[in-house]
Order: structure tokens, then sequence, then C-alpha cells
């Protein structure tokens, strides 16, 4: 999955991936790298000019600049116009958005503690940019004064988008509150920002201090020799010759579970996981998350809402928090069965291997890859020499955006980047033209969030002229010196998903840089990405990247049609997890202002007992205390999304097999009826134009194994 986006700091428009280039700043010297656009190809980021002391002076300078132009904006004495008054919030900011964005990118993938104590002395500030532009009565009154007139000018589809949604926008922000309560709401909004940014950097501290050490390899019985050698490397990177160290990624299960044979090891390492954040110590989340959920509801309150769920999903899909209940409830029954059915199977080879002892979600992974071998005769051992992660991005993940979008690609080694192991390509469209740079940064570092994400460095715009600089971030294990990465077929997945991401920046075909590429709805935004998980294991790509890493051999059928017949396999599991992880969200966040919340852990429970899902076997795919998507990253009430759309794209999946499949027609139809369009058409009309009917939950439950197709 993201796969989420990784927005640690949000302004009025760099939260939408929007890149304005234009500005400089005049009160910055020369020497600043964000004193004028980068003269780079693509105006991709100078990162060996950039340093950490360049950060805050070009913030500075982007403020003061953006406020000047919003005050222009508003203050014009003209009658308010779309040029005027829209057409130039478009054009402001470009040099804070500049620096923005590339602050975002590095704080996400190689944060140092100057550049975490920067993020939390900015993130108020730039709440407060957001405030001043909508919040401002003189600009809401022009920006009303537009819409209201709308209708009698002639104006093109995309531009009629962009008043609406400026209206729309500045009515969420709370454009029409009275004054007293807009100073209010200022208040919340920069506190919010303020505790989001400090989450993010304690559970950071949180995970690397999670850490489980090892004097010897024994009670690592089961891991591979490759995986004892990451660990033994992650160790010395430590300081701590001699030893292994075993790393937390964000989830609560943790990749070893599935190979370490012995239980009290396993047990130990989930202990790690599931208590991270709440050791009572300077790391400890729990009074945090309490405090931004409070303080949540309370502006929810302030804006008329019930709770702060019902406030963020206005411009959703879903439209409101009780129909995000109804899709689940609708899921859940099927999810539950399939649940049951697999806790059946592990428990008997528990009890068949007379090990006397009852299912534990820290026994779950490893002995799922048991009945995982024995009903399928599959192993990770068996499938991983297949996918060397090189391979699988150049053969596997270009190779299909070439079948289905006529894309190329060319490594580029004269861009400068933020950290050795990030790689920078070329993208050449269907006609051969350079159009766009992506940047892939793959491996774990102790210093990098959680997960896997896509952003843009670079947003697209005709009125700015810019084209899409994009990134891709994973946290997969670094290979020991002169060793080959290999990969799982999971990280082959988010690979393909993160790409999916990238395919909807990189098609951006929009004028306006709020409408474009992936400026859209949580609940939709995840749609294009999962939809590209689809190609891992289509025939024709699976056979150009999955050759064995010593010998070449494609990947034999028989081991393909193992993998196919595997698919399916814990899916229960997988999506109880990230379903009681979307429920304890929207739990959260349904509370009223009222509601006072003593013990973090006690409404957890409650709010985990009322899914009516399995939590005893099956804990949710992250706890409240590092549950980073919702608490910084800009999930809030949304982290139904992935579900969501995993629903949008089974459907259109479906769509394509009924049509042939992997064809570029197929690819080129996708492109202009989804992937080009952003944010420049409602998402439901969007999506039934593409498949002739509204979105339909049986698709899902038949591709993923919950009903008979």
């Amino acid at each position: 999955m993201i796969a989420s986006f990784a927005v640690s700091l949000i302004t009025a428009f760099a939260f939408r991936n929007n890149v304005r280039q234009q500005n400089t700043g005049d009160h910055l010297p020369a020497s600043n790298p964000f004193s004028s656009p980068s003269i780079l190809p693509y105006h991709a980021a100078p990162f060996d000019k950039i340093k950490d002391e360049d950060y805050k002076p070009a913030f500075e300078e982007g403020i003061r600049i953006q406020q000047e132009e919003i005050r222009q904006i508003a203050d014009n004495p003209a009658a308010p116009t779309f040029e005027n008054t829209l057409v130039a919030l478009e054009k402001a900011g470009q040099l804070l958005t500049r620096v923005n964005n590339t602050f975002n990118m590095v704080t996400g993938a190689n944060t140092n503690p100057v550049l975490q104590k920067l993020q939390v002395e900015m993130a108020p500030k730039l709440a407060s940019i957001n405030d001043a532009i909508f919040l401002n009565s003189k600009l809401f009154k022009k920006v009303e004064t537009i819409y209201l007139s709308r209708k009698s000018a002639h104006r093109d589809a995309e531009s009629n988008r962009l008043i609406e949604y400026y209206y729309q926008q500045f009515l969420i922000a709370g454009g029409k509150l009275s004054e007293t309560d807009k100073e209010q709401l200022k208040k919340f909004n920069q506190e919010e920002a303020t505790f989001s940014a400090k989450f993010g950097n304690q559970l950071l501290a949180a995970a690397s201090n999670g850490v489980l050490i090892f004097d010897d390899t024994a009670a690592l019985s089961g891991s591979s020799q490759n995986d004892i050698e990451n660990y033994a490397q992650y160790a010395k990177n430590k300081k701590l010759d001699g030893k292994y160290l075993v790393p937390l990624q964000n989830t609560t299960q943790q990749p070893p579970l599935k190979s370490l044979t012995n239980r009290d090891t396993r047990k130990q390492l989930f202990d790690a996981s599931w208590t991270r954040a709440e050791k009572n110590d300077s790391n400890d989340t729990r009074s945090l998350i309490v405090h931004l959920a409070t303080l949540r509801a309370q502006k929810a309150k302030l804006l008329g809402f019930p709770s702060y769920a019902a406030w963020k999903l206005q411009d959703q899909m879903a439209k409101n928090p009780e129909n995000v209940f109804k899709f689940f409830a609708k899921l859940n029954p099927s999810v539950t069965a399939k649940v049951k059915k697999e806790i059946a199977d592990i428990q008997s080879v528990i009890d068949q291997q007379k090990a006397g002892f009852s299912l534990e979600p820290w026994d779950w992974d490893f002995y799922a890859e048991q009945v995982r071998k024995a009903k399928y005769n599959l192993d990770d051992s068996e499938i991983k020499p297949y996918f060397e992660i090189n391979s699988v991005l150049e053969k596997g993940v270009f190779y299909a955006a070439n079948q289905l979008y006529g894309l190329s690609f060319k490594e580029r080694h004269d861009i400068p980047v933020y950290q050795q192991d990030v790689r920078v390509f070329e993208v050449f469209d269907k006609d051969n033209k350079p159009f766009a740079l992506f940047y892939c940064d793959y491996f774990k570092r102790d210093n990098k969030n959680g997960g896997a994400w896509m952003n843009n460095l670079v947003g697209q715009s005709t009125l700015l002229g810019t084209k899409p600089v994009i990134y891709n971030v994973c946290n997969f294990n670094k290979p020991a010196p002169g060793k080959p990465a290999l990969i799982t077929f999971t990280d082959v997945t988010t690979m393909f998903h993160e790409f999916g991401h990238a395919l909807h920046g990189l098609f951006a075909s929009q004028k306006y840089p709020t409408l474009s590429g992936t400026s859209t709805a949580r609940d939709f935004v995840e749609f294009p990405s999962q939809f590209n998980e689809h190609w891992a294991l289509d025939a024709k790509v699976l056979k150009n990247y999955a050759h064995h890493y010593k010998t070449g051999e494609i990947i034999p059928q028989s081991l393909v049609e193992k993998m196919k017949k595997a698919n399916s396999f814990n899916k229960g599991y997988g999506l109880s997890e990230a379903i009681a992880a979307s429920l304890l969200d929207m739990q959260w966040h349904t509370i009223s202002a009222d509601e006072v919340i003593q013990d973090e852990d006690a409404f957890e429970k409650k709010a985990l007992d009322a899914s009516g899902l399995d939590i005893q076997h099956v804990p949710p795919r992250y706890r409240s205390t590092y549950f980073l998507h919702i608490w910084s990253n800009g999930y809030s009430a949304g982290y139904y999304a992935y579900q969501w759309t995993k629903m949008l794209e089974q459907d259109a999946f479906a769509w394509f097999d009924q049509h042939g499949g992997l064809t570029r027609a197929n690819g080129q139809r996708f492109r202009d009826m989804i992937l080009s369009r952003g944010n420049t058409e409602d998402y439901n009309v969007m999506f039934k134009k593409f498949t002739g009917h509204d979105p339909d939950i049986t698709a899902m439950q038949k591709g993923l194994g919950l009903m008979e197709k």
C-alpha cells in the first residue's frame, strides 16, 4: 500500500503537490539555493548545493512574499474577476512551495535533528499561511462573487471547476465564520500543525529506540543468511559491532515474524512493535494523540459539524462518515468469514505439531507461512531470487508503463540527489519526447519515515509552464555490501503501487496547479496506485522482469501458477487488519467536542471491540500510538480510503479484464479518462464514464477471494 503521501508540512498550496517556480526571494542572499528557481532540468532541486541552514531563511522569505501577494489580491480595488483573483492565487506562493516541497522530500526520507527541530518550528507558521488565505474575509467575498456569477461567463470546464473548488474550500476552511471564531480557528490550526509535527518526530525516535538487539544469532533461528547479515550491518551502523539489530517497520506485524522459529523472540518482536510509542518516556505519543483528536473535534464543532470526520469528508467520494461505516458493514461479514477459515487452518498446523498453545498474533505469520507452503508449496526463499530490485524496476514497473502507456525511461547521473541510494530517471512520452523526472529511494534508513509514498518535487501546470518531477520512497531491507537486493513479492507489489501514484502525477495535464495530477480526494487518489498493482502478476510483465538473479532463468510457469493460487491466501487477515485500522481512525475522528478521553488504551480497546472484527487474532495494522497516517501524514478520517479505492480499482480492472487486459488501447483510455484528469471532474462521474456504472463492491469481493468468482 502507500502507501501514503508523505506530507509533513501543509500550506495552502503545497499540500496539493503544486510547485510554482517563477518568483524569487528578493531578501535572500544569492548564495541561498532557493533564492531563484533551479536551473537544473525540470527545475529539479539542487541537492548538492542545499545546506540545512538554507531552509529557514527561505521559508521566512517565502512566507513574507506569499503574505504580500495575498494582501495585494485581497486589497485590489478593482472588481473581482477570475483572472485578478483565482488565477492570481494560482500564481502566488511559488518560492514558499518550492522550498516546502524540497523540505518535505528530505525530512520524509533523510531527516536529521536540525531539520526535525525546524519542522516543528515551521508547522504553525505554515498553518497560519493557509488561514491567511481561506479565512481572509475580503478574499472570500471576491471568490463568492465570482462563484455566484459563474454561469453568466463562458469559461472552459477546468476554469469552472477551479471556481467551484475554491468556493468549496473557503466554506470548508471556515470562510463564513465570524471574525472572533476565525481567530479561534487559527489557534486550533496552528496548534494542530505543531502537535502533528511533534508526533512524527517522536514516532521516528520511538521506532529507532524500539529495535531488538541480540548478542548472537541463537534467538534469530530461522532467519536467512541474508537477513542475519543485514541485522549485523544494522548493528554496525549503530556502533554495535558483533551484535545483531532487528529494526521495526511502521506496521504492527513485522516481516521477521514469518521466519523466526523461537516463539519467545517472536513475542519480543511483536511486543516491541506494539508498545514502541507508549513507554512513559519522551517518545510516548499517547498524550499527543488524545490532544490531537480532541483538538480536531473542537475545530469541527466551531465549523458547525458534529465531528471532525463529518467536516473532513465533505469533498470526498464517500461524502460523510455514515457512508464509510455502511461500506465496511457490507464488507466485514465476508472478511470475518475468511479470517475464521484462516484461523482454523493455522490452528490445525499448530495442533498437528503438538505445540500445545493457541494461536496468538505473534504466531500468525510464522504458521501462516507453513500453511501457505503446505497448501501451495510456495516459499519466499524460492521466489525472491527472481525478484532482484533493479530488474523489478526497469523490466517490470517501467516495462508495464511502456506496454500500457508507451513510456520509456533513461537514468540520469547528472541530477544531484539527497542520498547516495537515490536514482533519477528521465521519462519519455509515447512520442519519445522527454516530459518528466522520476526519483526512486527504496532502502530503509534510520532517518527515514516508515512505509512507502509518492509525492511531487515539482508539479505540472501549463499556466506556470512546469513539468512533473515525481518521487517514490520505500523501506526495503538494503542488502549487505556486494549482495544482490532480492525482495519479496509484497515488496514488488509495493513498487508497482507507488509507481501507480507516480503515473497519476506524470500524466497530469492541467492548466491550474491546484487541480493538477494527484490533487484529488483521499478516497480517489489511491485508486490509480492500487490499480497498477495488478500488472505485477500479469503474465507478459512478470516474465519480462522475474529472472533468476544468478542464472537469468525466467520464472518457471509452475511457480507462477503457485503464486497466482496463493494470491488470495491470507487476504482475510490483510483486509481485517486494514479495516480495523480504518475503523480505529474513524472512531477517533467521530468523537464529539465534549467527549473526554482519559485513557487512550481504553478508548482504543472499546473502538476495536465495536468493529465486530476478530481483534484477538488480527490486531489493527496500526495502533493509535504509531498511526502515522492519521496523526501526521494527512490521512485523518481518511485511512478508509485504501479500502474504498480498492473497490474502485477492482471494478476498473474487471473492465480491463473484459476488454483484453494489458493493451496500449486500454492503457490510453485509462490515461485519458482517469490518470490525466486530476481534479477536473466529479470523481463519481469520472469513474462511471470509464466503467459504465457506479462503483460496485462485487468485483472487490470476487477479486480478493471473499466470494466465488
